[in-house]
């Protein structure tokens, strides 16, 4: 519930850092793979970049899950996937988001039991037929020592609330 939103997390004093908002972090722009890519070369651009995991995006941005050395791992261990197969056989679907506009208290909450939060943020596109079609871009993929660098960067030093 709390990484949700619904709960303030069980913590009796909150940190400096806890209301600031997500977007104090300056993260960098995100890696994002193609589905067609081949798992072989997910591993290897993840492995140049010093990466863990990345969005996986269709042409038009939209996100279709997270693909993660462990689960393409899992996937080739368990004789579900090839190397030469396609990313988009071990995506990662059940994955917890974060916003520009959330606080960092409630990413640390997701932290506390995951390897990473999807920063994104909603966007309208409007069709050539007129229809309207909510989406989601990918701003960037929070990791515990994102969190840590700016807590530990910011450490001692005057702490505006926003």
């Amino acid at each position: 519930m709390c990484e949700k939103g619904f709960l303030e997390c069980p913590n009796e004093i909150k940190p400096w850092w806890w209301n600031l908002t997500v977007k104090r972090l300056h993260l960098s722009s995100p890696l994002t793979f193609a589905p067609f890519l081949s798992c072989q070369k997910v591993i290897r651009i993840l492995r140049e970049k010093a990466f863990d995991q990345a969005p996986v995006t269709n042409e038009s941005g939209e996100i279709l899950g997270m693909v993660t050395l462990g689960s393409i791992l899992s996937s080739v261990q368990e004789g579900k996937v090839k190397l030469s197969d396609p990313v988009r056989m071990v995506l990662c679907k059940d994955f917890n988001q974060v916003y520009l506009t959330d606080n960092l208290g409630k990413l640390s909450c997701i932290l506390n039991r995951h390897n990473f939060a999807l920063l994104v943020h909603d966007h309208t596109k409007y069709e050539a037929d007129g229809s309207v079609c909510p989406r989601q871009m990918v701003f960037g993929v929070v990791t515990a020592i994102d969190l840590l660098n700016f807590i530990t960067t910011h450490e001692g030093q005057d702490h505006p609330q926003s």
